[in-house]
């Protein structure tokens, strides 16, 4: 089990963040992750640099000033009541948060090479995909898949497991890149649970020698990073919905998230053994 790729809540440096990954902490090339928690009136300013970024509410509604854009964002009473819009913010930009009745923030975030204008991203315009079935069903919010809004690298997505659920299952990788089958991609799983001491467990094991290995609990606040390796299940203590947040960028051409299941856990025509 490697410590370095299970993150605590409060691992940061920067007092502005609850949770601060960057590439240098991770130690690979792309893939941020930022939490900020605003009191009432809040406001947190950040430059955005050499990334794209996504803010993301949490819990509770902001106001997201990029140069002459303002964006509205209502947000949610928490992550578990459904989806939220959101506000790209693209690189070399300095952005505002403000949030008048507080509330709880994550910025995902992948270093990338085009600047894309400043948008905002409604709620109901956000994909919502059930998949699986039985005590492997999980609802996955697409809100910024490769497919549901434009970035240039980032791609993230949420995913609620009911108590008791597993999922990120079967196992899956995307630690190489193989045109069409398999692409390569670094990624952040943020978690929060439902319910007060509530947990669940993550699970990274190798695909190669010397890979990524770990077997984490994890409560509100934590992550998991998945630099390569198999990664599954997600496990969601009964009683308490587990909630995470899916943050991938890579170094490939083209933005896209291609998989490999593990062969050990389906059959010739991808059903779970």
């Amino acid at each position: 089990m490697s410590n370095e790729l299970y993150v605590p809540r409060g691992a940061t440096a920067d007092p502005y963040y609850a949770l601060d990954i960057d590439p240098e902490l991770a130690g690979w090339t792309h893939s941020s992750l930022r939490i900020v928690e605003l009191a009432a009136g809040g406001t947190h300013t950040f430059t955005t640099g050499d990334s794209e970024w996504i803010v993301l509410p949490l819990q509770g509604g902001c106001r997201v000033r990029v140069a002459d854009d303002m964006f509205e964002l209502l947000g949610r009473e928490s992550v578990f009541a459904g989806v939220s819009d959101f506000a790209y913010v693209p690189r070399d930009a300095q952005a505002q948060i403000t949030s008048g009745a507080g509330g709880r923030f994550a910025l995902a975030g992948a270093k990338c090479g085009r600047r894309l204008p400043a948008r905002y991203g409604p709620a109901p315009e956000v994909p919502v995909e059930e998949r699986g079935s039985g005590t492997c069903a999980r609802r996955v919010r697409n809100f910024a898949s490769a497919d549901a809004f434009a970035c240039d690298r980032l791609i993230a997505v949420e995913v609620i497991t009911p108590g008791g659920n597993w999922s990120s299952y079967p196992p899956h990788k995307h630690d190489e890149h193989r045109p069409g089958e398999e692409s390569r991609l670094e990624e952040i799983y943020y978690f929060e649970i439902d319910g007060p001491d509530g947990f669940g467990y993550q699970r990274v094991f190798p695909s190669r020698e010397g890979g990524a290995d770990v077997l984490a609990e994890v409560r509100t606040g934590d992550a998991v990073l998945v630099p390569d390796g198999w990664h599954g299940p997600s496990i969601a203590q009964p009683g308490h919905d587990m909630y995470y947040l899916n943050v991938m960028a890579g170094p490939g051409e083209t933005r896209e998230w291609r998989i490999c299941f593990h062969p050990a856990h389906v059959d010739s025509t991808g059903v779970y053994r």
